[in-house]
């Protein structure tokens, strides 16, 4: 069973919704889903954890959220060489860069060295119904592809 956090970065509700969400489809997968915004974990505290996604909104034309700011630049002390990550988040259209903060905080985590496990989740303001759905299968999708890692590294012999 794999131990997943989800760390995020909520103003509205929009992107606490889209994580809670998410961790539905973990816990459907009989994985283990911790959900925490990014004011209270250290970037550092992933590596307590098999996998994270990392959510967060887009404020103005891309910028990232204030939560978010210490959590990102933390990261910077991080190595994430190998770890498993999948980023979501929430968006308005009506701006040029449709979640823009999400292509940030993506780009962040891989030049970290992290291995991207499920293209980023989208989606504009609060998830709309067929979204919620999109929403947990992103969860159960990131979950079953970390306990297939999970296993292969223990098959291989190469697991920590």
């Amino acid at each position: 069973m794999a131990n997943i956090l989800i760390v995020y970065a909520s103003l509205t509700g929009n992107t606490e919704e889209i994580a809670e969400l998410i961790a539905e489809g973990i816990k459907k997968q009989s994985h283990t889903a911790v959900l925490k915004t990014a004011e209270e974990c250290r970037a550092d505290e992933v590596l307590n954890y098999d996998g994270s996604l990392i959510g967060l909104y887009t404020w103005g034309d891309g910028d990232l959220p204030d939560e978010f700011l210490d959590f990102y630049e933390e990261l910077d002390e991080v190595d994430l060489t190998g770890y498993p990550v999948s980023l979501f988040g929430s968006g308005d259209t009506s701006y040029d860069l449709f979640c823009g903060a999400v292509d940030t905080a993506e780009a962040k985590v891989k030049e970290r060295g992290a291995v991207i496990m499920e293209s980023s989740l989208k989606i504009e303001y609060s998830p709309l119904d067929e979204e919620k759905n999109d929403c947990r299968a992103f969860g159960a999708r990131f979950a079953y592809r970390l306990a297939s890692m999970m296993k292969e590294e223990v098959q291989n012999g190469t697991c920590s």
